[in-house]
């Protein structure tokens, strides 16, 4: 344990996009500039704090792309919460910082070097100087971003999105020494929400850089200064209870719909036993059909927010939304194989 000088703002900048984007790259300069001015800047980095094992679900990787198997994934979502909740001692107690992270759950050493710079003697730096959180991730949901916004409410906060072209994230991806399965990268793309202002009010301390090409530093410094100077406010910001509510109606309703999609996918599977398809195919056919099932929640969830978000969810009729759409293709599904091995 050792002791760190107080400082007076506390400012959290998250960088947000595609995996090799260049985010990692763009917070090492940030580093390097905010030491110039005499702030102290800790990296931040999920891939590092949150270990592999968190990232493997019991759905096979051939059957749905996992990242969006772990957005659902209660285990993967605590680990995020443990790296916020790392964060928020550091700031509630900035007088102390501990060199282990106060949640088991992160990787202890990946966590020293997030909070080296805190732990500098305390004559190094005045009173008053400006302590920075940069939170390296993909941060692709808008939901994934509002975490961290609860969490720096009453504190200065600021998002950065690299906008990268997809043929050059792959690029990049494949030269690293463990490269993320590409499809993984083309499903996040698709996926992907940067942030917007004007249906997030939350988000109005925000830049979009293209980082295809080299990307500079400047923008963000200016970005953070101006972020530094504005404090949220959250008396002055009445769109936090809306949105969590808005969230929590979206969550029950997308589970709810997931148990109608189950109990759907049983029954095909239940047919297609009963018309004799074979062992072999009958993997393929769930994995066809929880992929399309993955497919559906993204999009009835992402449609819910953005187009029905002040509807009750009581005003919802979640099994007839799922019969009218995902009832349909699964049965164009289950049609496909059961045709194929009769014809065999």
């Amino acid at each position: 344990m050792a002791e760190a000088a107080q400082w007076s703002p506390a400012c959290l900048c998250v960088l947000c996009g595609l995996p090799a984007a260049g985010k990692s790259t763009l917070t090492r300069r940030i580093v390097g500039t905010a030491a110039e001015r005499g702030w102290r800047a800790a990296v931040v980095s999920y891939d590092e704090l949150i270990p592999e094992m968190a990232y493997y679900t019991d759905v096979e990787e051939d059957v749905i792309m996992y990242f969006f198997i772990l957005f659902q994934h209660s285990n993967w979502k605590s680990y995020r919460q443990a790296v916020l909740q790392c964060i928020e001692q550091v700031l509630e107690q900035p007088e102390v910082v501990v060199e282990l992270p106060s949640n088991p759950l992160i990787n202890g050493a990946a966590w020293q070097p997030c909070v080296q710079a805190l732990l500098q003697p305390k004559e190094s730096h005045t009173d008053g100087t400006p302590l920075l959180f940069l939170l390296d991730d993909n941060f692709y949901y808008p939901s994934m971003r509002y975490e961290v916004y609860q969490l720096a409410r009453k504190l200065f906060f600021c998002f950065v999105y690299l906008q990268c072209d997809l043929e050059t994230c792959i690029r990049r991806n494949q030269s690293r020494p463990k490269p993320i399965p590409i499809k993984v990268i083309m499903e996040m793309e698709k996926r992907l929400e940067f942030p917007n202002p004007q249906k997030n009010p939350w988000e109005s301390q925000s830049i979009s850089l293209n980082s295809t090409n080299d990307v500079s530093n400047q923008r963000v410094m200016e970005l953070i200064s101006v972020a530094l100077d504005n404090p949220l406010s959250p008396a002055e910001d009445n769109s936090e209870q809306k949105e969590a509510d808005r969230l929590k109606c979206a969550t029950s309703v997308v589970h709810q719909a997931d148990q109608a999609c189950r109990r759907l996918i049983s029954e095909a599977m239940k047919a297609a036993r009963e018309n004799q398809v074979p062992s072999e195919h009958m993997r393929v056919l769930a994995a066809r059909l929880n992929e399309c099932k993955v497919t559906f929640l993204h999009d009835l969830r992402k449609q819910f927010l953005q187009e029905v978000c002040f509807l009750q969810e009581e005003d919802i009729g979640v099994e007839q939304v799922v019969k009218n759409i995902f009832d349909d293709k699964k049965n164009e599904i289950l049609s496909q194989f059961i045709s194929n091995h009769k014809t065999m």
